[in-house]
């Protein structure tokens, strides 16, 4: 099975969010409706970032991005469109 690993950018305060999921539209929705605790304070977000992988590594990639907490990290993956060597 495959899986997004995503980052999401609010639009209120420029913070960005990482996840993963296997329905990158139903999760966008989720963020975007307030249904998501981490999120709903500052609505609304963009998809500034998608990429597909096997579940286990974007679940993987998801929680290394979040443990580094790097703003520069997450815009050099953003600027080369893919992820890099993390």
């Amino acid at each position: 099975m495959t899986a997004f690993l995503y980052i999401l950018q609010s639009i209120k305060n420029g913070r960005y969010y990482i996840g993963s999921t296997t329905d990158i539209e139903k999760r966008f929705k989720e963020h975007q409706s307030g249904r998501v605790q981490s999120t709903k304070a500052y609505l609304p977000y963009k998809l500034v970032f998608k990429e597909e992988f096997p579940a286990k590594v974007a679940e993987d990639l998801e929680l290394r991005l979040k443990r580094f907490k790097s703003r520069s990290i997450l815009e050099k993956i953003m600027k080369a469109g893919k992820i890099l060597k993390v």
